[in-house]
């Protein structure tokens, strides 16, 4: 599975982003996708998922603003952030987790946010 993120780019604070995320090879295998997110000197953290069960998951810190949705006949997973802070800047990561648990999950390659003052 390979997994490629668009949408990153510099927004002042209170604006709008989405970013995307792509699914290629075995798709099949997915069992859910997902956002994540590093900032700076800190350690990866969920930002939004899909669970297994189809629901959805998010950070406190996000909750209200961000919005994840999904396309199954894209293989694709979205993310609309809305009202951004400049503590949203970071690096987001795409995620999906393998059908098979004993499996490694699959990472995209990242794309930056950065949101200025």
């Amino acid at each position: 599975v390979q997994l490629q993120a668009f949408g990153g780019g510099l927004v002042q604070a209170g604006g709008s982003l989405t970013l995307s995320c792509a699914a290629s090879g075995s798709t099949d295998s997915i069992d859910h996708m997902g956002w994540y997110r590093q900032a700076p000197r800190k350690p990866r953290e969920l930002v939004a998922t899909f669970t297994s069960s189809g629901t959805t998951k998010y950070a406190e810190s996000v909750k209200n603003r961000f919005t994840i949705s999904k396309d199954n006949a894209k293989n694709t997973v979205y993310l609309q952030m809305n009202s951004l802070k400049p503590e949203d800047t970071a690096v987001y990561y795409c995620h999906a987790e393998d059908k098979q648990w004993y499996l490694d999950d699959y990472w995209g390659q990242g794309t930056l946010v950065t949101v200025s003052s």
